[in-house]
């Protein structure tokens, strides 16, 4: 079973591309991050993620045993490199195939994604700088895409492509 961790900042496209995997891919496994870290009002502190981190992983052993999943999608913005870790470590520790994408694109289409979602309570000017002055921390991190001439297809078929082709991630 394939578990694909998509990361990258805020209004890149994250959910919207791990959607439309699970759409197109009978058997997949859809997880937003954000539902298991979801209290009002929000805290992103060392022990809030360390409960989202154990929540992402039960759900993620839940489906391996799930006779009806084959592959699992994982969108969030991971910007804490233990979280990514132990998600990482978590993952290898359940025996299964990991895939991991950084999702970019410059800074003129960062706003232009942001104000096209009207859905996202997040999507506000504050956060939009935030998620403008990330953009040069998520490009440091290994196996980025810049997806900012790429359709959401597009960024979806080269994710599942590598995917079917890498195997599982190295972790060292």
């Amino acid at each position: 079973m394939n578990v694909i961790i998509i990361n990258g900042p805020m209004g890149v496209g994250k959910t919207t591309v791990g959607r439309y995997i699970a759409d197109q891919y009978p058997g997949t496994a859809f997880i937003d991050g954000d539902w298991c870290l979801d209290l009002h009002p929000f805290v992103g502190n060392q022990e809030t993620k360390v409960m989202a981190v154990d929540n992402i992983l039960h759900m993620i052993g839940n489906y391996k045993n799930c006779s009806v999943c084959r592959m699992i999608v994982l969108v969030w913005l991971i910007d804490d490199e233990w979280v990514y870790r132990r998600i990482i470590d978590g993952i290898c520790a359940l025996q299964l195939e990991l895939v991991s994408v950084t999702l970019l694109c410059g800074e003129e289409q960062l706003i232009q994604r942001w104000r096209q979602d009207k859905t996202c309570e997040w999507r506000t000017d504050q956060w939009l700088e935030i998620s403008l002055k990330s953009l040069p921390h998520f490009s440091t991190l290994e196996n980025c895409m810049d997806t900012s001439y790429l359709s959401i297809s597009e960024t979806a078929e080269r994710i599942v492509q590598h995917s079917f082709h890498t195997g599982k991630e190295k972790t060292s």
